[in-house]
């Protein structure tokens, strides 16, 4: 079995910040993959698997090179780890993606909300990401950045269709977003390793990224007449470690085989 090499000190903070990178994708590729041969039309299935798989591709961009940062700091080189052992052998809390990616996708209003708030944020977070010192992050954040705006035109198509369309769908998207909102203000709490990164030039100050990402939400709510929430609590944990309950059920369906038979392939 690969086992995860110690990482010295020096390189923590920006290995820590490719892996919230990493697990933030994988664990949204993974729930909105649920909806494969599920969607409400034949077209809308096909297009919301595609995006599952264009998350899946940056997750496992992200945790190639994360792989290769700890294989540079690793005290042994005999087990290397890899973008296998990093989504498939670590435990719920050595994950760092955000809350908002674990939560269930419920009905097709909140998976669409979900997908709209978070595509939102990434696309003000890699346009960041792209001027990067580190040119690997720069160059996946440039990769990325023609997908993410595809899914932004996709989920936010659907935030005015249904907001603005049947009394039963602008209800359905006024829950969905009551119940997501308070996930959504982690995007721009930074933790120590978001801090350290935006210091040295790796990523970007994600609190600066706020006004705008409101700017935009709240210009589509408006055009789906969707009232924007107000100020509330709002959650945050999952950077550091620290999931909500869906977190377990989400990894133990995903690493089943890679843990009851270490080393399969295909």
């Amino acid at each position: 079995m690969n086992t995860i090499q110690p990482i010295k000190q020096s390189n923590n903070q920006l290995i820590n910040y490719t892996l919230h990178l990493a697990d933030t994708t994988l664990i949204m590729a993974q729930r909105i993959s649920e909806w494969c041969a599920h969607g409400p039309i034949l077209e809308q299935d096909i297009a919301i698997t595609n995006i599952s798989l264009d998350l899946l591709g940056q997750s496992r961009n992200f945790y190639q090179y994360a792989a290769f940062l700890m294989n540079q700091q690793a005290e042994q080189a005999t087990n290397p780890g890899t973008e296998d052992s990093l989504a498939y052998l670590r435990d719920e809390r050595e994950f760092k993606n955000l809350l908002l990616t674990e939560l269930p996708n419920g009905d097709w209003a909140q998976t669409i909300s979900k997908l709209f708030f978070f595509s939102v944020f990434q696309q003000l977070q890699y346009e960041q990401l792209r001027n990067s010192k580190d040119g690997q992050l720069a160059g996946i954040a440039e990769k990325s950045l023609k997908e993410i705006a595809y899914h932004i035109r996709w989920s936010s198509e659907w935030v005015l269709r249904l907001g603005d369309g049947t009394t039963e769908s602008h209800q359905r998207m006024k829950k969905a977003i009551d119940y997501l909102w308070e996930f959504t203000g982690e995007f721009f709490i930074p933790v120590e390793y978001e801090n350290k990164s935006a210091e040295e030039g790796f990523g970007p100050a994600v609190h600066l990224l706020k006004d705008k990402w409101m700017q935009k939400v709240r210009e589509v709510f408006e055009e789906a007449t969707l009232p924007m929430p107000g100020d509330s609590y709002m959650q945050t944990g999952g950077k550091t470690g620290t999931h909500t309950e869906f977190m377990g059920f989400i990894l133990a369906e995903m690493q089943s085989l890679q843990r009851t038979i270490p080393g399969a392939e295909w």
